[in-house]
């Protein structure tokens, strides 16, 4: 990245300290757990949800992306639809049981149906 890049810094207007660096935020992902030490919580959820029933999957652990990946072999696998985003998985419908066997299946040897 050049010195003086201006994108980089568009929130700062003026600065009179001489020693004054700029904070460029470095967002980087956290490293997804592996499967084993991963502890997933499977839970029934209808609040905020009109009513409707569904699966969500909470507590993992690393890159959206892998969370993704997760979420939609679980899809698949189920057969309905969902949703995936901040550390959730959201699958349509009461799939707990089955949820909880897949995941167990798949190296997540620490989840728990909860509630």
């Amino acid at each position: 990245m050049k010195k003086n890049d201006w994108k980089e810094r568009l929130d700062i207007v003026y600065s009179t300290n001489p020693d004054y660096g700029y904070d460029i935020d470095n967002d980087e992902e956290q490293t997804t757990l592996e499967p084993a030490k991963q502890v997933l919580r499977v839970t029934i959820d209808k609040k905020n949800r009109g009513g409707k029933v569904v699966t969500l999957i909470t507590g993992f652990v690393g890159t959206e992306e892998d969370l993704k990946d997760l979420g939609k072999m679980l899809k698949t696998k189920c057969g309905v639809g969902g949703a995936a985003k901040d550390g959730e998985i959201i699958i349509q419908g009461d799939f707990k049981l089955k949820v909880v066997e897949l995941l167990k299946k798949e190296g997540y040897i620490k989840t728990k149906p909860a509630g």
